[in-house]
């Protein structure tokens, strides 16, 4: 089975997670990436049973326009009843590295929104410490210079995405070579950093749902549970 058929499987899973919980007036988020896409498709055909959704993403916000999904500006809602999307890696209290997609802050104001997160992966993403993936941190373009400085200063390896643009105008630093061994306390110190806009760690405000899916099928867990029912992590 390869990564796309993964993909799919977990965006179907998901989809029947969450359909219970649809309603006419309901608002779903929706993330940014190869996975999210597959969501989007599975979605599509359920349209009529929720009133549409945030996008995490300007890219996101087509795909769900041209799947005929009503897409909401975040400020015209109140609350989002869940936020489907994907990650790069993901730990055993579901903290995540998102932002392969340059789409980090965006992803982290929505799933802040969000009442329930449900985080969608192939079973490659489930590590025992984060930081194998590059951390992307999204920085305003005069402070690349001065936040490169101030990653290497914690140990990091800063690498300038160049050619990259977030949605929001700035620009993208991933960190090489950093294992995090506290990614709350990580998160906080990056983004107390001038100059910095968002990073990629959500652990301050994980998943509350994490989705694997391997070879075997889709394991489920939960901040509640994280040990899947037979006994393992990932």
């Amino acid at each position: 089975m390869n990564q796309d058929q993964l993909k799919q499987n977990v965006a179907e899973a998901a989809l029947k997670y969450i359909l219970p919980d649809l309603h006419a007036d309901t608002i779903i988020g929706v993330g940014t990436g190869s996975t999210a896409n597959k969501f989007i498709e599975a979605l599509a055909p359920h349209k009529s049973r929720f009133l549409g959704a945030v996008a995490s993403s300007d890219a996101t916000a087509e795909l769900l326009r041209a799947a005929g999904i009503e897409v909401f500006d975040l400020n015209q809602v109140t609350q989002i009843a869940v936020y489907v999307d994907g990650a790069d890696e993901a730990n055993k209290k579901l903290h995540l590295i998102k932002g392969g997609g340059a789409a980090l802050t965006r992803e982290k104001i929505v799933a802040a929104v969000a009442k329930k997160f449900v985080c969608i992966a192939d079973s490659s993403k489930g590590v025992e410490v984060l930081g194998r993936f590059p951390l992307p941190v999204e920085v305003i373009p005069m402070a690349r210079s001065y936040v490169a400085r101030e990653i290497v200063a914690l140990g990091g390896n800063p690498v300038w995405r160049e050619g990259v643009t977030t949605d929001n105008g700035n620009q993208i630093i991933d960190i090489h070579d950093m294992a995090i061994e506290d990614p709350e306390a990580l998160e906080q110190t990056l983004n107390d950093i001038v100059g910095v806009v968002s990073n990629g760690l959500f652990a301050r405000r994980p998943a509350d749902v994490l989705m694997l899916a391997s070879a075997e099928g889709v394991k489920t867990f939960s901040t509640m549970n994280t040990v899947s029912q037979d006994g393992n992590y990932f």
